[in-house]
């Protein structure tokens, strides 16, 4: 829930860990738990509607001069999402998710020859061959996972090989993560549909279209200097694919599923490399 448990390290209990940084509330919780028939649902709601867990967890000088790592919870939670979350969250913003629920393992988009290269003679998975309709766009935890080449997207975004069971994920910040989100099939589509809705159900005026994109991926409308920025990439992207339609066709053709033909495609273009653009917003990938 905040990114660190109260104690750290999760995967060792034993001497060896380290010690809780809230002893006496780590027992309460534990009594309180047992005490309510290992109610988890109302564990975790009891978490995060906490005035801790939704304290602001903006920083300043004298909070990270009291707790520099925020190990006595003097700020709100913050960190960066999963991988997993993470594109599910670009899925639901350009209403592709697939919210069934159940159902067998699914292979969404990954480039081409990596089961190949690792698989053994005879084996079933030496060939990947992606999903098409909604099996491509079903929640992350039905990935079909192959161990020795789990799908790379994720693993960019520390998730685990599961060859080994893991308690406590790594979390990194690399701009391999940056190159993902912009370029990734996967998230290219996504941005491409999530522009069509900005077209469609956003207004007629690009500022009303900049500020339903903005609003659906950060849940906030965006101040006037991000506007400007946001108008400024939209106006600059129009202009290149008006000058080369054969770029913008090649863009918004990106993916399995079919483009709204209706809409003027340097038009499309430019819009999809804005919802691109607030996709990848550290406010968009980042608990907060």
């Amino acid at each position: 829930m905040f990114g660190t448990g109260i104690v750290k390290t999760a995967e060792d209990f034993g001497s060896q860990g380290q010690w809780p940084t809230h002893p006496e509330l780590l027992d309460w919780l534990a009594t309180d738990f047992v005490a309510n028939r290992w109610d988890v649902k109302r564990l975790m709601k009891q978490m995060v509607m906490s005035a801790t867990y939704r304290q602001s967890s903006k920083v300043s000088p004298e909070l990270v001069q009291r707790d520099p790592a925020n190990e006595l919870l003097a700020r709100g939670p913050r960190f960066r999402l999963d991988g997993e979350v993470l594109r599910d969250g670009a899925l639901f913003t350009s209403a592709l998710l697939v919210e069934r629920v159940g159902g067998r393992s699914v292979k969404p988009y990954q480039p081409e020859g990596l089961w190949e290269a690792v698989a053994f003679v005879g084996s079933t998975t030496q060939n990947f061959t992606p999903d098409k309709g909604d099996a491509q766009f079903r929640r992350s935890m039905y990935t079909f996972w192959k161990r020795t080449s789990p799908p790379p997207a994720l693993l960019t975004f520390d998730a685990p090989s599961r060859e080994n069971c893991t308690v406590r994920r790594a979390r990194t910040n690399t701009p391999l993560q940056a190159l993902v989100l912009l370029n990734e099939r996967q998230f290219v589509e996504a941005a491409r549909k999530f522009a069509e809705r900005a077209i469609t159900l956003g207004g007629a005026t690009p500022e009303e279209r900049a500020k339903f994109l903005f609003r659906w991926a950060t849940s906030r409308h965006p101040t006037d200097r991000e506007l400007a920025v946001t108008l400024g990439v939209y106006f600059a992207e129009l202009t290149e694919f008006q000058a080369d339609k054969e770029a913008a066709i090649k863009l918004i053709s990106y993916g399995e599923t079919p483009r709204n033909e209706a809409i003027d495609p340097t038009e499309l273009a430019a819009w999809t490399m804005v919802a691109n653009l607030v996709l990848n917003l550290d406010e968009t990938v980042t608990k907060e």
